[in-house]
């Protein structure tokens, strides 16, 4: 470290180590692992390590900037300050190595608006109008305005949760405002993207586009597409794919590089598998589910009869979507899109977890029974992985009423020329629930949790009369209008 130049703030040869949570984990596990780690680093390799963020014991500590202040230079006068004692360690600088931040935070996106011009003084004035800690406060001769503390009284940005400034990238030929997105929850990526435009025509300029740098999460994207759509007077009610392409091209995310939702977004990065079920093509589907393997089986083709269901009544609410004729019903059918599609990706989700629990419970029978302890083992593994393979088509027998529940709305308020598709939904929606059903009613006498067994068996009951009830006045609408 005391070699080390650059431009970017740091205090420490790893500067910064953040936990952040993305799928099935939550804010407080990450806090966890993060004074683990804080721990573990100051014990083993005497680096001093301060906690940020959500992590952080105190207020001041929060803000990264206030920490990494005076940067590694400063760090052997800073740390000897009682009010800077590090998190874990001793207050002793570490000449080598300086010091870490270790924390728990949101999703930071690292995003930059492309302008067409290379100056990168007015790129800066940009980022100064919209970042949150804004620009300093200036008297009528241009001087910086101090309080009487001697610290700079600044003028708020227009954007919270953003950090930005200017530069000029020369493999691109074009100033960027380059943008921190510490929490997209309270400032979305397209506000950002609107409020950088809006400020760039107040200084006759334009957006070309914009650039990611690193990942993004998904939901930060499908928030975008559907900003965009609705401005475009389109339904919001259609598949990820094309919110997500929407997204793409009106954030202009390929201007400078080739943007890959496969690449970019971490969910899909991380969710990788060689063989998931839904990546299949109807016909590997068709071909697997016909060999002798007992997997997939009945539990995944009524998840898929389900999301077929969804998919359809979603087709008919977009098809009465825009219609003028229906004008009056836009709002309710794309609501009805919408939560149709979700219900498509849960149980198309839900027909990959139903051969993973089947896969999971000729495991548990796999297991070792030599010894007392492995027999106990085994009988937990076997309980636990029959438990699972009930709840799961329970699962998609409420998801299946549901799906019912809106195939009906959108019957009744629907475009005319689609009315067979919503009683097609229907068919499948009962198939669905009647099918899962049967992969309920086949684990329970394997239960060995008498009370799961009994509410498992009252719950399929109740969803099934509900279901045909509902299918009852679905089938009657259909046949009139027909």
């Amino acid at each position: 470290m005391k070699k080390h130049q650059g431009e970017h703030p740091r205090m420490g040869a790893t500067d910064v180590c953040p936990f952040v949570p993305v799928a099935s984990v939550s804010m407080e596990d990450c806090v966890k692992i993060a004074e683990a780690l804080g721990k573990r680093v100051a014990e083993e390799f005497r680096i001093p390590v301060y906690l940020y963020e959500e992590a952080a014991r105190e207020e001041k500590r929060k803000n990264l900037a206030n920490i990494r202040k005076g940067e590694y230079e400063g760090l052997q006068k800073k740390i000897r300050d009682p009010e800077w004692k590090p998190d874990f360690g001793e207050p002793v600088f570490n000449e080598k190595s300086g010091a870490t931040v270790i924390g728990a935070r949101e999703f930071l996106i690292a995003y930059n608006v492309n302008l067409n011009t290379k100056d990168s003084k007015l790129a800066n004035m940009i980022a100064k109008n919209v970042r949150e800690s804004g620009k300093p406060k200036r008297d009528d001769d241009g001087n910086i305005v101090k309080d009487e503390n001697g610290e700079i009284v600044r003028i708020p940005g227009k954007l919270k949760a953003v950090r930005g400034i200017g530069w000029y990238v020369d493999e691109y030929g074009c100033a960027q405002v380059s943008i921190n997105l510490t929490n997209y929850h309270i400032t979305p990526l397209h506000i950002v993207f609107e409020e950088v435009r809006k400020e760039a025509r107040k200084l006759g300029l334009g957006v070309t586009g914009s650039e990611l740098v690193g990942l993004i999460p998904e939901e930060a994207l499908i928030e975008a597409g559907k900003f965009y759509l609705k401005k475009q007077g389109i339904s919001m009610g259609v598949p990820k794919r094309e919110i997500i392409h929407t997204a793409v091209k009106s954030l202009g995310l390929s201007d400078v590089t080739k943007f890959n939702p496969e690449e970019k977004v971490i969910e899909y990065r991380i969710n990788k598998e060689s063989d998931r079920l839904v990546d299949y093509t109807l016909l590997e589907f068709a071909e697997e589910l016909s060999s002798n393997s007992p997997a997939p089986g009945g539990g995944s083709v009524a998840a898929i009869a389900g999301a077929l269901s969804a998919a359809l009544t979603a087709m008919v609410g977009n098809l009465t979507y825009g219609k003028k004729k229906y004008q009056n019903n836009w709002d309710k059918a794309e609501e009805i899109s919408e939560k149709a599609q979700d219900l498509k990706q849960e149980l198309l989700s839900l027909a990959c977890e139903d051969t993973k629990a089947f896969n999971q419970l000729m495991k548990s029978f796999r297991m070792k029974k030599e010894t007392e302890e492995q027999k106990q083992k085994r009988r937990e593994a076997i309980r636990e992985a029959t438990k699972l393979a009930t709840e799961i088509p329970l699962t998609v027998m409420e998801k299946s009423l549901t799906i019912m529940e809106l195939a009906l709305k959108i019957a009744k308020i629907g475009n005319l020329n689609a009315i067979s598709d919503a009683g097609v939904a229907g068919e499948m929606a009962l198939a669905s629930c009647r099918s899962a059903s049967l992969n309920v009613k086949i684990n329970i006498p394997s239960l060995k949790d008498e009370k799961f067994a009994r509410d498992a068996g009252i719950k399929q009951d109740d969803i099934l009369k509900r279901i045909e009830s509902l299918y009852i006045k679905l089938t009657s609408i259909v046949e009139e209008k027909l």
